[in-house]
């Protein structure tokens, strides 16, 4: 998705409204080459909400559940990229996927870095890796620009 964004022109206009070029036109004179560049490119303007469920090995406790939780938010709240986090435990003894993990990120770009962060790399190793043996991971483009705190 392409979000485009419209400027104002700066040029004084004798208390007239500003003169607003619609998005999809492009400016003329002298000024044309900056609409590019000052345009956000596509990975600013996308944020991003991961979410990863996870099926449990079955010799896997609900003290174990309860301390996965735990190091999931001790430990992936360190990393800088990372928004908000949110995880948790099936209610429904049903459901199949019982445990999830869920993250809010500004871009697709801090979410590459994310996944690259040592931090979360001996987490995977430590915590996902011993715990689970199968998961669905589900990622979802949010509102540009939302205070993902107040979401």
């Amino acid at each position: 998705m392409v979000t485009a964004f419209s400027m104002t022109d700066p040029r004084p206009n004798n208390g007239a409204s500003p003169d607003v070029v619609p998005a999809n036109e492009t400016r003329s004179g002298t000024d044309s080459h900056l609409r590019g560049a000052l345009e956000p490119p596509i990975s600013f303007s996308l944020m991003v909400h991961h979410v990863v469920l996870y099926k449990l090995k079955p010799e896997v406790t609900p003290a174990r559940v309860e301390a996965m939780m735990m190091n999931t938010r001790m430990q992936l709240l360190k990393i800088p990229e990372v928004l908000s986090i949110k995880c948790g435990k099936r209610i429904d003894p049903e459901m199949p996927w019982p445990f999830f993990i869920a993250i809010d990120f500004d871009s697709m770009d801090k979410y590459a870095i994310f996944r690259e962060d040592p931090i979360f790399v001996k987490f995977t190793e430590e915590v996902i890796k011993p715990n689970t043996e199968d998961c669905l991971v589900l990622d979802f483009e949010m509102d540009p620009g939302k205070d993902v705190r107040f979401s």
